[in-house]
């Protein structure tokens, strides 16, 4: 018999919102505005930082204002250009904000979902970022509330951040609770950590090399519907 759960909690970036598709549009034009090339390769490399950035982190070997304003200081000195790297966050994220692409599926299901169950939002996105773009794509109504790293002053996935959000949801277990993401590191070693069922969205199908075992797997957001039945 399936699980039966009280609450379900949603990653954001390629979990409900297409944040690749998103990131591909704001990038190219913000470092044309800077006369830094567009190609695949000046891609690559500002990806490459970003991720390693993201992975110290999630770790807790730094902080977010660390991560979003290295990155960018990072990648223009590989073009000889000294930034400032706040700055350009800034800029980024207004162009970030203004993406409105959803992954396929995601409003369908969520509208399904909210008749039965409670939903919320764990992400360690930036606060502003998140909500603007969940008003946006008009997710925002289906969730009851919104967690996101930079307000809990934790990051997925410490334990403090888990502690947080259930602190803010009374009568609701981490027991009886799912977590959807597509971060084997933040999702689903923070929701296992946290004593929560995971589910790991794996559209890519991609290998898991780390030690650590998703309770469901999925590649579509519409085979939740077959888990929660």
């Amino acid at each position: 018999m399936t699980k039966q759960y009280d609450a379900l909690f949603f990653d954001v970036d390629n979990t409900i919102l297409d944040f690749t598709k998103t990131e591909q549009e704001a990038l190219p034009l913000l470092f044309k505005q800077h006369g830094l090339p567009t190609d695949e390769t000046a891609m690559t490399a500002y990806r490459t930082i970003n991720q390693r950035l993201w992975s110290s982190f999630e770790k807790g070997e730094i902080n977010r204002d660390t991560v979003v304003s290295s990155r960018f200081t990072e990648f223009f000195a590989i073009y000889n250009k000294q930034v400032d790297g706040a700055d350009l966050d800034a800029a980024y994220r207004e162009l970030l904000a203004q993406g409105r692409h959803m992954i396929a599926g995601a409003a369908e299901i969520l509208e399904e979902l909210s008749k039965n169950y409670p939903l919320y939002i764990v992400t360690n996105g930036v606060s502003e970022t998140q909500f603007r773009r969940l008003k946006a794509t008009g997710l925002l109504p289906y969730f009851q509330s919104i967690f996101v790293s930079e307000d809990t002053g934790f990051q997925k996935p410490m334990a403090g951040f888990f502690d947080y959000v259930f602190e803010r949801v009374p009568g609701i277990e981490p027991e009886r609770s799912l977590i959807i993401g597509d971060s084997l590191v933040a999702d689903i070693q923070g929701g296992n950590m946290a004593g929560m069922d995971t589910c790991w969205f794996n559209p890519g199908r991609l290998p898991n090399h780390l030690p650590l075992q998703p309770d469901f797997e999925i590649t579509t957001l519409d085979e939740l519907q077959d888990i929660l039945k």
